[in-house]
């Protein structure tokens, strides 16, 4: 917590940097909570069934729609044990993965750093290849106490692991090198991919193919299940979030000036790598690898509304959470009756962008 004295300080520093944005900032947060709603309606109305927003929502008021046929058997299946599900963990991955890359580019002080710099991302795709492989033989005791919730509960455990190693290895003395952090970040994630390369070499056709598509991503698999497997998670990092603001916009500055303005920056190191890591780690678990999120969210919205953190953080869990579900959207219906991974389509959107990004910030564009 930043005691009164110092928060005025901070808020007048953050207001100076933002300029005249922060009027600018409340009208785009009011307009990304009317397109996440929009969002939501596509999302739950598009695709193999052609239930209508207006017999889904007279449904969920009346039951029936005057004048109309309410929901069938079948429309009632697809829209409330597949659709909403989908929909629920979209958002709360989209928002996760995007207040995460938020909070990882103004812990670094880079607007290029990304959740998969500190190795969550390796360490949770390991959990996950693990029990996809050795499943049926090593861990088949733990398979079959888990059942469905093996999947999402290795890759968390994998994720948290790589964490807490990270965090050992950065700190000393109380102290956490947040260069340190970087590149053990780098090099646990690089032994991370060759120890998940081993697993695969040893996986057949059937677990390569799914190996395939979850590190893809996707939304398909998703269920109530494990919505409250990993729904607390999300929601307590995410909530937590907002809380590390002025401390983010103070460490701009410095590790030094944010210290002199009573930011407990050490606090602020290890709540923002933990909250993180949560948040990743649990939408890793769930959606396996969907890239780019992180990155282009929080960058596109610096562009709209300034660096203040105070709105910069719930606009990016808004935006993450949006364009995540127009990503399922697309890939359900652009290959139907097939699905595409959500993770193609973001790459493919996001790789451009990043380039983009890449290209400004070098002088070679200038847009």
């Amino acid at each position: 917590m930043v005691d009164q004295s110092i928060a005025g300080p901070v808020e007048v520093m953050a207001s100076a940097s933002e300029g005249d944005r922060s009027g600018r900032a409340r009208i785009v947060i009011l307009l990304l909570c009317l397109g996440l709603v929009a969002a939501v309606f596509l999302s739950l109305t598009s695709g193999a069934s052609d239930a209508s927003a207006v017999n889904v929502i007279g449904d969920w008021l009346f039951g029936a729609v005057p004048g109309d046929a309410a929901l069938s058997a079948r429309d009632s299946l697809i829209v409330y044990d597949i659709r909403l599900p989908r929909i629920i963990l979209g958002m709360l991955v989209g928002a996760a993965l995007a207040v995460s890359g938020a909070v990882m580019q103004g812990l670094f002080r880079n607007p290029l750093a990304d959740p998969g710099l500190i190795g969550v991302s390796a360490g949770s795709s390991l959990g996950a290849v693990a029990v996809i492989v050795l499943g049926a033989t090593i861990l088949a005791p733990v398979t079959a106490l888990l059942g469905t919730l093996a999947l999402p509960l290795a890759a968390f455990c994998g994720g948290l692991a790589t964490t807490l190693v990270l965090y050992q290895v950065a700190t000393r003395r109380g102290q956490t090198s947040v260069a340190t952090m970087l590149l053990a970040g780098i090099a646990l994630a690089a032994l991370a991919m060759a120890l998940t390369g081993i697993l695969i070499f040893m996986a057949d056709d059937r677990q390569l193919r799914d190996l395939t598509f979850w590190q893809l991503g996707s939304l398909g698999g998703a269920t109530w299940a494990k919505i409250a497997s990993v729904g607390p998670i999300i929601v307590l990092a995410l909530a937590a979030m907002p809380f590390l603001a002025r401390g983010l916009n103070a460490l701009a500055l410095g590790e030094a000036i944010a210290g002199h303005l009573g930011i407990l920056v050490q606090r602020l190191k290890y709540t923002a790598i933990v909250g993180v890591s949560a948040a990743v780690g649990a939408s890793v678990a769930v959606s396996g690898g969907i890239g780019f999120v992180g990155i282009v969210v929080p960058h596109l919205l610096r562009l709209l509304i300034g660096p203040d953190n105070r709105y910069l953080l719930p606009a990016s869990a808004l935006l993450g959470a949006s364009l995540l579900l127009l990503a399922d959207a697309v890939a359900r219906t652009i290959v139907a009756p097939a699905e595409l991974p959500i993770g193609i389509v973001t790459a493919i959107a996001g790789a451009p962008f990043f380039l983009w990004i890449l290209l400004r910030k070098r002088g070679v564009v200038d847009l």
